[in-house]
């Protein structure tokens, strides 16, 4: 502000002016401190620092307002408000930087950029321990996660007891856990036995079924296995039959006494008139294996001895008698281990060819179809009846009349009509006929005749088709005779 000089005053223009002006405001902001003194001791929560004030000063002694400062009491004063106002505006603001808007010094909204906050209100989202007890390691060794037990390979010790434990009992170092089963009652028994022994019949492993029943708490039901068993067997294949008898076999011993076997036949004898029921010829089945068990030493031989004058029922009786019987023939030279016959694929392929020779042979001799047939049924092998076939005509082509031609090829039709064997078995068979032909006709030198005769005579029959017949191979070398037949070509023969 500038003032009018008065007439007479030496100087620069102005100055007196100045002067009083200043003085005025001094007077006044010495007023205004000593009214809000308080107020400007709150507005300061320290003292100025000896290089603040040094600038504040220097920069109030050159310029106040636009106005040039003298007065050294007024800037002093002045510089420690504005210095104290300003730290702490200075302060706030950086307590508030990373939130968004601040104000500038002339209160205006400016946008600052988002830094990392450094305020102590960050710590919360900090995951540091601040015990002082960690490491800052990752918990369990980085095997923390989610369903993790621990780090592979780490083993647990067995925890040590605590004799001062108050819940520790003298008793719990002598105790022994094991896992109960619980016996296995009647209806249980029967549901969960007759699948495996079902299932044996299938396999044929006796190892898997001990192993089996080893894990079942059979109690007083262990008698009832080897009944199970053949109470089934009745119902099945002779081979089954042969099956059962070796599962009896290894079972004692590992999984039943000879006393269970013992009551078991018992209980088998008093429930033969149920049986009859379902199986007419169960006695004789049953005494079967009554000589079956005898031989396999798995029954003692006084067992039938014991029965003597003691049997009331007609069927435990025919059962008993035919184990007896069966038994006075074994000491002749008839081998108990056979009584069931020779059944079932499980034999070699050697001895199955040799049933089927000894089968074509003896129907060859006595000429009943039906016993042909009945006892190639009893083999139970239809996946091997291409050999079946095979060896029958072989022994046509060895054979030196018509007779065995037309008996075996009366055989074949009958097989094949009653379905016994199928077209895939009777093609195999002729086509092995076929492909060793050549090898047959070193032996049999008229196996190619021989062979085109059958084959014509059984595509008339309709045991074999138009495209079988076909494939038939033929000689096609062909000779003269002599010249006093004139010359004509004829078939080589034998």
């Amino acid at each position: 502000m500038l003032f009018p000089q008065r007439k007479g005053d030496r100087g620069s223009p102005g100055m007196y002016g100045q002067r009083t002006a200043l003085c005025t405001m001094a007077t006044e902001i010495e007023a205004w401190l000593n009214a809000n003194h308080v107020a400007a001791e709150a507005l300061s929560d320290s003292s100025p620092s000896g290089e603040d004030e040094k600038v504040e000063t220097t920069k109030l002694d050159n310029e106040m307002n636009g106005n040039w400062i003298t007065s050294p009491t007024v800037t002093i004063h002045e510089a420690r408000v504005k210095a104290k106002a300003k730290r702490r505006l200075r302060k706030n603001s950086s307590r508030d930087s990373g939130r968004g808007d601040s104000l500038s010094d002339n209160g205006e909204s400016t946008r600052s950029p988002l830094v990392t906050p450094t305020s102590p209100k960050s710590k919360l989202l900090d995951r540091k321990s601040r015990s002082g007890k960690g490491r800052g390691l990752p918990k369990k060794g980085g095997a923390g996660g989610k369903g993790v037990w621990g780090p592979p390979g780490e083993v647990y010790d067995l925890e040590e007891i605590d004799v001062r434990d108050p819940n520790y009992d003298e008793d719990q170092e002598n105790c022994v856990y094991e896992t109960v089963v619980l016996p296995l009652d009647e209806g249980a028994f029967e549901k969960t036995v007759t699948p495996i022994v079902q299932e044996y019949f299938e396999h044929g492993d006796t190892n898997e079924v001990v192993e089996l029943l080893s894990e079942l708490n059979l109690g007083e039901m262990k008698s009832g296995v080897p009944l199970l068993a053949v109470s089934l067997a009745l119902e099945a294949k002779a081979s089954h039959r042969e099956l059962t008898s070796q599962l009896l076999t290894d079972l004692c011993g590992k999984v039943l006494s000879p006393d269970d076997v013992e009551k078991s036949f018992d209980r088998l004898l008093r429930e033969l008139p149920d049986l009859v029921l379902d199986t007419p010829g169960a006695p004789q089945l049953v005494g079967q294996f009554i000589a079956r068990a005898v031989g396999d030493q798995i029954l003692s031989r006084n067992y039938i001895e014991s029965y003597k004058g003691k049997v009331d029922c007609e069927h435990a009786r025919a059962a008993l008698d035919r184990a007896a019987v069966l038994l006075k023939m074994s000491k002749g030279g008839l081998r108990i281990e056979n009584v069931w016959g020779t059944g079932g694929g499980q034999r070699p392929v050697k001895q199955l060819i040799k049933e089927v020779n000894l089968l074509l042979k003896e129907y060859l001799l006595s000429g009943e179809v039906m016993e042909a047939e009945r006892c190639l049924r009893e083999l139970e092998v239809p996946h091997f009846y291409h050999e079946f076939v095979y060896e029958a005509i072989v022994m046509v082509l060895e054979s030196k009349g018509e007779t065995t031609l037309k008996m075996i090829l009366q055989l074949l039709k009958f097989l094949w009509e009653s379905s016994v064997i199928t077209v895939d078995q009777m093609s195999r068979g002729f086509q092995r006929i076929y492909a060793e032909i050549p090898e047959i006709n070193i032996d049999v030198p008229c196996a190619y005749l021989v062979l085109e005769q059958f084959v014509e005579q059984s595509f008339s029959a309709g045991i074999i088709g138009k495209r079988l017949r076909d494939l038939c191979p033929c000689r096609g070398r062909k000779r003269f005779v002599s010249e006093g037949d004139g010359g004509c070509l004829k078939l080589e023969s034998c």
